[in-house]
């Protein structure tokens, strides 16, 4: 939803999502395309004002996806990056999660995982991903997908090249074990 065609604007905001259903709606191949897109999350001010990922705005943020996008559902629904922080985009050094309030990260990420579950049953979303997120947030998606057999993670959308390999330590692992995809970036 937060890619524009540049410059980004209000006006735009999401035209990416446009061109792109436009394209499946003339060509009548939406069936031969794995579809992914995100919701934006808080910050930029011309996304649902900037606000942060919660219940509503993942319901208000799949709809409007899902018309510009002219279909009626989403292969791949990721969430564009954590509410709590996280340590990309060049903040590897700088991240300090010391101040997060536990209880109430727990809850945010429940509460999350419930609605991406409601959206799943409705078959507005296929499967859900995370992007820029870290080892111990996709951990918590998986454990509660767990626990409370909910959809699970399937992919996470963070950066990797030769000149930025944070992933070979623990994520690598984590995506092994768990088998939560890489789609690299960067």
């Amino acid at each position: 939803e937060a890619y524009p065609t540049n410059p980004m604007t209000a006006e735009t905001i999401g035209r990416t999502e446009e061109i792109i259903g436009s394209w499946l709606e003339k060509s009548g191949r939406r069936q031969d395309v794995v579809l992914a897109t995100k919701i934006a999350g808080a910050g930029n001010e011309f996304v649902r004002g900037g606000s942060p990922i919660s219940a509503s705005s993942l319901r208000q943020a799949i709809d409007a996806s899902l018309k510009r996008l002219r279909t009626d559902h989403v292969d791949l629904y990721q969430l564009h990056w954590p509410n709590r922080g996280h340590y990309h985009f060049r903040k590897l050094w700088t991240y300090d999660p010391s101040g997060q309030d536990r209880a109430e990260t727990r809850r945010n990420i429940e509460e999350i995982l419930e609605t991406l579950g409601a959206l799943v049953a409705e078959g507005k979303i296929r499967h859900i991903g995370l992007s820029n997120d870290t080892c111990w947030g996709v951990m918590q998606f998986v454990k509660l997908a767990e626990q409370k057999g909910l959809p699970r993670v399937v992919s996470v959308q963070n950066e990797y090249s030769l000149l930025y390999r944070t992933f070979d330590a623990d994520f690598a692992e984590l995506s092994h074990q768990e088998e939560v995809g890489l789609m690299a970036y960067s």
